[in-house]
């Protein structure tokens, strides 16, 4: 077992319950957008779990996914709450975000951007998925 996969396996292990989906499983992506604000509810000034699922890509093609905190829900502010890894390949990348010195924070929302880039069709595709669950 590499570090990755322990690392997810131990913080998996620590999610207090199933998560909700910012994105849901099986979501295709081929342009630029942002998911529906949602709001954290029992979640807010807590730590997080965040899972990026990437079940789908073709090949010379690039994702950036940013999670954005407001305390209303219509503004979001000027930079995101984090960044995960730009990503090219399918696989589930975890990360611990902490609210607990953010209570402002109500909800969130999922960002992207996708670039492509070589030969065949100029638009990208990823079908991807992104969860949020509570640590204890």
């Amino acid at each position: 077992m590499g570090d990755g996969e322990k690392l997810r396996t131990g913080m998996e292990a620590v999610a207090r319950h199933s998560g909700v989906f910012l994105m849901p499983p099986g979501t295709a992506v081929e342009t630029d957008g942002s998911s529906a604000p949602f709001e954290l509810g029992a979640m807010a000034g807590r730590q997080l779990l965040i899972v990026l699922r990437v079940e789908k890509t073709i090949e010379q093609e690039s994702l950036d996914v940013s999670l954005w905190g407001s305390e209303d829900g219509a503004a979001w502010g000027v930079a995101p709450l984090f960044r995960f890894p730009q990503v090219f390949y399918r696989g589930v990348t975890p990360a611990a975000l902490n609210l607990t010195e953010q209570p402002q924070i109500k909800f969130l929302q999922a960002q992207w951007e996708v670039n492509r880039w070589g030969r065949g069709s100029p638009r990208p595709l990823f079908v991807m998925s992104v969860e949020v669950r509570e640590l204890d």
